[in-house]
């Protein structure tokens, strides 16, 4: 029968499941009623790859009309005559995999690769600012303009946050290409914000305050992981987890593994004497069930959460805007002032890259000016000296 309005109208429903009146017009076009009297056009095809049935729902009546459905059912038999798939090519979109997919298999297969602090890190920039501002989004849909308005808005209240997520998102856009979800990284146009480096020392009077801080404070436990980490400029993740075997007091040698380095690679770094007296200390009174130079309460773990005790020696320091890492610039600052060079800082603080040890460079300023006055006084005594002329020559 040739499909009319008037017809679809009239078309009985079935007793039970559902029933197609196909039109004569467009093969596999037709209309397709419920049992509860609900009423649809379907184009059924077959698949040139592989002769499979496929059947597409083109939309409900009234809705569409049966002109406007048959239209419509026309260019999908082109399509399919051309060798295309709709339905697949729709099942394939409405499956594809979203940005929330994707970093859950960049968790499973990445993340869960990399050193216990960069794994918290990548999961929280996960969980708080990637999945619910771009979760939805498909992988191979995402534009430009979706990643911009995303950094800009996250900008708003947190710059170096928004520069941390869409770093993170870049690394998975760059797996997702190798997993073939996607031919290109639309992170890598999107501009960063400007950050400006941290500098942040102690200084001598604030030293004193901050020894006698850690001297007077009931956890002895965790003033001792600040002492060390002032005397070595090691990172807190490294001291933190620090266990026994990392250390020879007998010749004073630190050597971290890779695995608790941020570079990735063993650290070996000789330990000054205030430190190793420390150590020495510590390893007197040990439990000598527990691996960790600093076990934490709670089952014989490392100690991680030092933050409460920091505010609290900070207070009685009276030391304000000082964090616990700027304890390892501290470290680097009297490396400075004792005229070491910046190579060998580098080489103390466990730098894999030059220019990160170059942030120190500034700090020379005093030992230049130092050194620019003595060279300028030498020079002033000598033009104390008489100067005699040479008597010229008389000409013949």
């Amino acid at each position: 029968m040739r499909l009319t309005d008037k017809a679809a109208r009239a078309l009985a429903a079935p007793a039970r499941g559902n029933k197609l009146y196909y039109d004569s017009d467009v093969p596999g076009f037709a209309c397709r009623i419920t049992a509860s009297n609900a009423r649809a056009f379907v184009l059924n095809y077959h698949r040139k790859a592989d002769g499979l049935e496929r059947r597409m729902t083109i939309g409900t009546f009234p809705a569409w009309s049966v002109v406007q459905a048959r239209a419509r059912a026309q260019e999908l038999r082109r399509e399919v005559d051309g060798g295309g798939d709709p339905v697949g090519e729709h099942r394939a979109e409405r499956e594809a995999p979203t940005i929330a997919d994707l970093c859950e298999r960049f968790i499973e297969e990445h993340v869960a690769k990399k050193r216990p602090n960069t794994q918290r890190e990548y999961r929280q920039l996960i969980r708080r600012e990637i999945v619910p501002g771009l979760g939805r989004l498909k992988v191979a849909s995402v534009e430009y303009e979706h990643i911009e308005r995303w950094h800009a808005k996250i900008s708003q209240r947190a710059p170096s946050q928004a520069n941390r997520a869409l770093a993170c998102l870049s690394t998975a856009m760059v797996l997702a290409i190798k997993w073939r979800m996607r031919p290109d990284n639309p992170v890598r146009s999107v501009k960063r914000n400007a950050e400006h480096a941290r500098e942040r020392y102690l200084t001598g009077e604030e030293l004193d305050r901050l020894t006698a801080a850690l001297a007077a404070d009931p956890n002895q436990d965790t003033a001792d992981v600040f002492r060390l980490l002032l005397l070595t400029g090691a990172r807190r993740s490294e001291v933190v987890t620090a266990t026994w075997d990392q250390f020879d007091l007998s010749t004073g040698v630190w050597t971290k593994p890779p695995d608790k380095t941020k570079q990735a690679k063993r650290h070996r770094v000789p330990l000054n004497a205030p430190a190793c007296a420390l150590l020495a200390a510590r390893w007197r009174r040990r439990d000598p069930a527990m691996p960790w130079v600093f076990p934490g309460r709670r089952g014989g773990r490392p100690c991680h959460d030092v933050k409460y005790v920091w505010q609290r020696v900070c207070a009685t320091a009276a030391i304000t805007g000082l964090r616990i890492h700027d304890l390892r610039h501290s470290y680097a600052s009297q490396a400075v002032n004792a005229g070491f060079s910046l190579p060998v800082i580098g080489k103390l603080l466990g730098h894999s890259l030059p220019r990160t040890t170059a942030r120190y460079a500034h700090l020379y300023d005093d030992i230049l000016k130092e050194a620019t006055e003595r060279v300028g006084a030498a020079i002033e005594r000598r033009k104390s000296a008489k100067i005699v002329p040479l008597e010229r020559r008389r000409s013949r």
